[in-house]
């Protein structure tokens, strides 16, 4: 049942244009071959002028401050969303991957420094350029360190932070949710959000986001991000990068959990999805036709509870990681790595402790279509109604809807 990868769809890629001028990419250095009165800034021989090669000066005294072992645990987390103690977990356990070794013309950033660079990226959401200037590095290479960190949390610690639970954890997730709700057998609550985007340059109606153009009265694109979250709001699946333009159904179906549970692999358990997924087997709803008895808005009552765990979990995912509220300068292709990043480094503070300033918390608002088949399962409706007829009849069900 293992399968802790987010699900990425194929993005189109551009063909290189033949016979297209290739332009200076800043590497954090330039290559001078000018001649001036004052100086040569060049090495002649007999075949000519030779080029020399210059480091462009850039001020890491930002970074320094907070890479002082004196430096507030306060003031730490104010900036990297975590504090030392996590931040230094996570700079061990990725070292073996993002270390560079020193080069002739240059030393290698170093791994704290590469970390920061990439955690203060996805918290604060600046620009690249922002983050040059704090950390003393040249744009394409913040870029660049970006995209390596958030690629070594994808392979190396999301197959330890962010898996489907085993056995054990299962009976103790179950006995959680039903602490809370009433309802017996759940192991996971489900939630789908969206991640605004520019505009992309291919396929850009598949990426256009009805629902929010028409709310926020913008133009609006986007990605989803499908997340399964365990009792205490930890990802335990995710899936990642479809088009802002598909129903929540529609991603689901393509998720790998869809294709896990089609194998019987979730047999006897329940996730709890909002009103946008249909009724399964193993997919428990809300009931959503009009005009509903007590028993089922009792019901419904009690399915909110356990529903607003993973909206809560997207809330502070949001909230942590600024990135995600804005468009980001990001490339299509790039982005379900570092979207399945967050996630993974989420978990991480969640289970830590790390908690989160409540002004941080962002409201997740995401309109829910009910799919054209919302009822797929008899004995899924069958075993619902049982649910709904218990928890009134056994006094598990609260009346604020009366």
């Amino acid at each position: 049942m293992k399968d802790t990868k987010p699900t990425i769809p194929n993005t189109p890629t551009n063909k290189p244009t033949k016979d297209r001028k290739r332009k200076a990419v800043d590497l954090n250095y330039d290559l001078n071959l000018s001649t001036t009165s004052t100086g040569d800034t060049t090495e002649k021989s007999g075949d000519g002028p030779q080029r020399r090669l210059w480091v462009k000066t850039r001020s890491p005294d930002w970074w320094d401050e907070y890479n002082r072992e004196d430096v507030s645990e306060l003031e730490f987390k104010k900036a990297f969303k975590m504090g030392k103690n996590t931040f230094n977990l996570i700079c061990d356990e990725l070292s073996a991957t993002v270390a560079k070794e020193n080069t002739m013309l240059r030393d290698a950033v170093p791994v704290r420094q590469r970390v920061a660079v990439c955690v203060w990226r996805l918290a604060s959401g600046e620009s690249l350029r922002l983050v040059s200037k704090k950390f003393g590095l040249g744009i394409s290479t913040c870029h660049k360190i970006v995209l390596e960190v958030c690629s070594a949390i994808k392979d190396v610690l999301m197959p330890k932070y962010l898996q489907w639970p085993d056995k054990s954890s299962v009976k103790v997730i179950s006995n959680e949710f039903e602490t809370l709700s009433g309802i017996p057998n759940v192991v996971g609550s489900m939630y789908t959000t969206h991640i605004p985007i520019i505009a992309p340059k291919v396929n850009v109606s598949a990426y256009f986001n009805k629902r929010h153009t028409d709310r926020k009265q913008k133009t609006c694109y986007s990605v989803t991000v499908q997340g399964v979250v365990d009792q205490a709001g930890v990802f335990t699946d995710v899936c990642i990068g479809w088009p802002g333009s598909m129903p929540d159904d529609q991603v689901l179906e393509k998720s790998a959990l869809y294709q896990r549970a089609s194998g019987g692999l979730l047999k006897g358990v329940w996730i709890v999805g909002g009103s946008g997924y249909p009724l399964m087997d193993w997919i428990l709803v809300p009931y959503t036709q009009p005009h509903l008895t007590w028993t089922q808005h009792a019901f419904n009552e009690k399915i909110g509870e356990i529903l607003k765990v993973s909206k809560d979990a997207f809330a502070r995912l949001k909230g942590r990681w600024s990135c995600l509220q804005k468009r980001t300068e990001m490339k299509l292709q790039d982005l379900p790595v570092v979207l399945g990043a967050c996630c993974v480094l989420h978990n991480i503070c969640e289970l830590r402790g790390e908690e989160i300033e409540p002004e941080l918390v962002v409201e997740v608002v995401d309109d829910e279509m009910v799919p054209e088949i919302a009822l797929r399962s008899e004995v899924a409706m069958k075993a619902r109604d049982t649910m709904a007829h218990n928890l009134l009849h056994h006094n598990h069900a609260g009346t604020s809807f009366l």
